[in-house]
């Protein structure tokens, strides 16, 4: 019987959306449709002919094929989801249907059939809007004229080096793949339509598992040359975004929104060198930064406090930085910021200097929470040792760090989340592996535990590297973080 590997699908939709328009009940725009069809063009070419992930995708689905074989899965791109009426939210395709094919439009559909023994992929696509009907100017959701045209199957086949297909034959060729599937797997809650497809192929028969998932992250885990250098790209714009806040400086100071203005500088050097933020840029000032999710970046930069920033650029190609830096409102941290930023740093060195293949992963989340143990001894806010404050039952640092000192990074900012824990959270480090390194300290201004003078202050320092047989290299070295050479970064650019 054919199960199903779906990780929290949504419920079927009764009638497909593929070919919806957006506004079924929306009347037609007056005109002379004759008018309007005749009299164009060649369509314009709309990809790249030389993309260089191409180079990568066709071994990429033969491992995933070798990974599950003689089974039928399913990774779709996504679907475009509306904000609110005829307003949609910025599309962002599926990380793993982007890895295996490089393609990036909404609705398209990868099929990887294994159950013949050889793989054999094809990728469908929504056909662009020709000029046989009135879509390519009545449909607001997906007409030329109003969205931008999309390309044709065949620059696509040329240009992916995949077969591709129209959109409007998945399901039939879908149909009839799954009758001689022993299992088929698909990525959920990524297209309603696929979703419901695959359900009413299963029926009764559903199980959610996440072996496909599962395997196509343990896929992702180790990156090779060419991802990692389009990490150090995403690195690199992220610097000059930092930079560009620093030399705005002293106007964000002056705003009554100071955070959201930094915001909103890096964000345009963000869509300058990308396609814009990696997640929704942290800006938290005095107790803000205390917060270690606070997007709404709404507060003013007070001089005397710390103002935490955590920023990343995303490529077209999805690869994605992540870096944080905690820095003084005035340019000059006090003697207590300095000495609990140092404790900070002292233990994303410690970190750092763990990294190597095959130490555990979890070897630098401990190093970095045995030196913000030794710190917080050090401050007189944990009694005893080192080794009683570190055994598991105890954990005392966790009260003021509660996140864990780091997470895999690559096309997902969060990477490889669901590769399983022997290959991830409770396994060995490989070359190729691309991590942060992010300790810190969150002092509650309402936690009466700590002294007053500590109430408020949240400092985070984060990098990202790459490991090596013998260590790792720090990707974003660039940016300054001795507290010495940040005051002085920060002197040099504001001027």
């Amino acid at each position: 019987m054919n199960t199903i590997d779906m990780h929290g699908a949504t419920d079927a939709v009764e009638a497909p959306l593929w070919d919806m328009p957006r506004a079924a009940n929306r009347a037609p725009l007056p005109g002379n449709g004759a008018f309007m069809l005749a009299g164009w063009g060649d369509p314009p070419a709309v990809l790249p002919s030389d993309d260089p992930v191409v180079t990568y995708t066709v071994e990429r689905r033969a491992r995933l094929a070798q990974a599950l074989p003689a089974e039928l899965l399913v990774i779709p791109c996504g679907e475009s989801h509306v904000r609110s009426n005829d307003s949609d939210y910025v599309f962002r395709p599926g990380t793993d249907h982007v890895w295996l094919t490089g393609n990036t439009g909404p609705f398209s559909v990868l099929l990887v059939d294994t159950t013949g023994g050889e793989a054999g992929s094809v990728l469908y696509l929504p056909a662009p809007s020709g000029r046989t009907d009135d879509e390519f100017w009545q449909n607001d959701a997906r007409g030329d004229l109003w969205v931008g045209p999309r390309p044709t199957l065949r620059e696509t086949q040329e240009a992916l080096g995949i077969e591709c297909r129209p959109l409007s034959e998945f399901a039939d060729d879908f149909m009839r793949a799954a009758q001689r599937a022993r299992r088929i797997r698909v990525l959920p809650t990524l297209d309603r339509n696929v979703d419901a497809l695959v359900r009413s192929v299963v029926g009764p028969e559903f199980a959610p598992h996440l072996a496909l998932k599962t395997a196509l992250d343990e896929l992702r885990l180790i990156k090779n040359d060419w991802e990692i250098d389009q990490l150090r790209i995403a690195v690199d714009g992220t610097i000059l975004g930092f930079e560009d806040c620093v030399r705005e400086w002293e106007a964000a100071r002056a705003h009554p929104r100071g955070e959201r203005y930094l915001e909103g500088t890096f964000s345009r050097r963000s869509r300058v060198e990308g396609d814009g933020p990696a997640y929704a840029p942290i800006v938290g000032a005095g107790s803000h930064a205390t917060t270690l999710h606070w997007t709404a970046n709404t507060g003013p930069l007070h001089d005397g406090e710390l103002i935490l920033m955590d920023m990343g650029i995303e490529l077209p190609s999805l690869y994605s930085a992540d870096l944080t830096r905690t820095l003084p409102v005035t340019g000059s941290f006090t003697s207590l910021q300095r000495d609990v930023y140092s404790i900070v740093l002292r233990a994303q060195q410690a970190g750092i200097d763990t990294l190597r293949a095959g130490v555990a992963f979890q070897a630098y989340q401990d190093a970095c929470g045995r030196a913000l143990t030794e710190g917080l001894i050090d401050l007189g806010l944990i009694k005893g040792s080192v080794d009683e404050a570190m055994d598991p039952s105890a954990l005392h640092h966790r009260r003021w760090s509660i996140s864990r000192a780091g997470h895999m990074l690559g096309m997902d900012v969060h990477d490889c989340n669901h590769a399983s824990q022997g290959a991830y959270l409770t396994g060995k480090l490989a070359a190729g592996n691309v991590l942060t390194v992010e300790p810190g300290l969150y002092f509650q201004e309402n936690d009466l535990t700590v002294p007053e003078e500590l109430r408020g202050v949240g400092i985070r320092i984060e990098d990202d590297l790459v490991v090596t047989e013998t260590s790792s290299v720090v990707l974003s070295s660039a940016l300054p973080r001795e507290p010495e050479a940040v005051e002085t970064w920060m002197a040099a650019l504001s001027r």
